[in-house]
């Protein structure tokens, strides 16, 4: 199936466009749903359900890391060591201090 695509209205072209994210959402919410009794099927031929798989799933949660460094012009901007170097933290390497200089 072709569509003149040049041939049409923007008013034709904006229906289309709601069409097709319709269609779209429509295909996604029937594989997943597909997806998801697949995995029930076969949880439940191993003797489960699949909330109990996923009830069980061990979750990681990473405590929040303390800060390292410290601003010494402003003891309340502090960075763990971990991520993207603060500015403060940059400007203070380029001024000629190390790391070890800002360890709180």
């Amino acid at each position: 199936m072709k569509i003149n695509l040049e041939a049409m209205s923007l008013k034709e072209l904006k229906e289309l466009q709601g069409q097709v994210g319709k269609a779209i959402a429509s295909y996604e919410g029937r594989k997943k749903q597909e997806a998801i009794l697949a995995l029930e099927e076969k949880a439940r031929s191993m003797g489960f359900t699949l909330g109990e798989l996923v009830a069980a799933a061990p979750t990681r949660k990473r405590k929040p890391a303390r800060a390292k460094y410290a601003n010494p012009a402003d003891s309340n901007e502090t960075w763990t060591g971990r991520g993207r170097k603060p500015r403060w933290v940059e400007a203070a390497l380029k001024a000629g201090k190390s790391l070890g200089d800002l360890l709180i």
